[in-house]
């Protein structure tokens, strides 16, 4: 297949990675009810899957490095696709749980094998553009999740919308065996720089805190935004699914395309000055988004267009970051270790970021909700008003994550 070819299956796989990924997002409240669920607990669910997703990635990306990344991608669709249908059968919140962590083993596999595909299938000039395509499925697999996914269990219930979540696996994995692997591209570092050695890369560190921040940001909004649309405006399940999906979607793809068209303009004369440039356009947009987060949480109640607007003004910005980092982490990491090092990013933001983003959140919004419940307020209002404020954590957020990516793009070898 072409090289064209290749990143169209390539981001469909990841559309589906996305999709699975937040299949939960869509159902919460229908879940939170058949099983009695507080939102610490809904937020554990997120929490499960990712720590085990950030301590599978590690060897399955050395693995990636080492072997056959079209076979290991292959396997890593089937398990997580099955494993999601699966849960449509749980009957408990354990059998649920046990299920997600299945999909987290699974889905380790798609970011180290996919993304140094990537890097060596295109030229450092073009990697952000690829790398901005790729990670478009964040968005568009966000957006089927919820658009899809909330419409479909309020007319059959959730179980039927995680089978539907998991069909398009049967196509993809065969898919992948069909294509060709590039050979490893020629690094621009020392070859002799061992797994080991990755923290002494300039800027890996601060780009892996970095991850770790972006992604409790995205996992908490990702998570809870169609419960704060149905709780606190008001919106039924199947409307706050298709706000969201249709909201991310569009701010997203749009965040993609800007990442891509904006990372690789004059890379042709950056030279060493690439990473830098790239890390200093994903601080500019992620500083951008701390406003528009602060005031579409900030809008009354029933105001529902206003804060939709906003929030995924701030999303779409958000979004660039992945087109932008990606990129920069395949410019300065050696091609021999590039799946390696996607799986050590990826454990980094995990288990520091997207595994208790959404548990920590959905403390937040328990605690909250119980000061407005001991203040006099019916308790489905308090648990509006608790979720609500707990979503100005996002803003907070946003400014940090632009602190620590203008420190990663000083740190790079051209800026020290």
């Amino acid at each position: 297949m072409t090289s064209r070819a290749t990143l169209l299956v390539l981001f469909l796989v990841n559309v589906l990675n996305f999709y699975d990924r937040q299949a939960l997002g869509a159902v919460l409240e229908p879940l939170r009810r058949e099983f009695h669920l507080s939102d610490a607990q809904l937020g554990g669910l997120t929490t499960a899957f990712t720590l085990l997703y950030a301590v599978a990635g590690l060897p399955l990306g050395r693995l990636a490095d080492t072997g056959s990344r079209r076979k290991l991608l292959a396997a890593g669709v089937a398990v997580w696709a099955c494993l999601t249908g699966l849960g449509g059968l749980a009957r408990n919140y354990a059998g649920l749980a046990v299920t997600r962590l299945g999909v987290g083993v699974g889905e380790a596999v798609c970011a180290p094998a996919a993304t140094s595909w990537l890097a060596d299938l295109v030229p450092a000039a073009r990697r952000t553009r690829a790398m901005a395509w790729f990670m478009m499925a964040v968005p568009v697999g966000g957006f089927l999740s919820f658009s899809v996914g909330g419409p479909v269990a309020q007319a059959f219930g959730w179980r039927v919308a995680l089978a539907v979540a998991a069909l398009p696996g049967l196509v993809l994995a065969p898919a992948l065996l069909l294509l060709r692997e590039p050979g490893a591209g020629v690094a621009s570092e020392p070859s002799n720089v061992s797994p080991w050695q990755l923290p002494t890369i300039p800027a890996f560190g601060w780009i892996a805190v970095s991850g770790a921040i972006v992604n409790f940001a995205l996992y908490s909004f990702s998570t809870f935004m169609p419960a704060m649309l149905a709780r606190y405006h008001g919106l039924t399940i199947a409307r706050a699914g298709l706000w969201t999906g249709v909201g991310s979607g569009v701010s997203g793809v749009l965040g993609a395309l800007a990442a891509g068209a904006l990372g690789d303009r004059g890379a042709d004369r950056a030279g060493n000055r690439l990473a830098a440039r790239r890390l200093r356009l994903a601080a500019t947009t992620a500083l951008m988004a701390a406003p528009a987060a602060f005031a579409g949480t900030l809008v009354p109640a029933g105001a529902v267009a206003a804060s939709v607007g906003l929030l995924m003004l701030a999303y779409g910005l958000l979004q660039t970051y992945y087109g932008l980092v990606y990129a920069a982490i395949q410019d300065i990491v050696p091609a021999h270790l590039r799946g390696t090092a996607m799986a050590a990013y990826y454990m980094a933001m995990y288990l520091c970021g997207a595994s208790f983003g959404p548990l920590a959140t959905g403390k937040l919004s328990d605690w909250l909700a119980g000061r407005a419940a001991a203040a006099g307020s019916p308790l489905e209002a308090a648990r509006a008003a608790g979720l609500h404020r707990a979503m100005y954590s996002i803003p907070v957020l946003a400014l940090a994550l632009a602190l620590v990516l203008w420190r990663a793009g000083k740190a790079t070898p051209d800026e020290t």
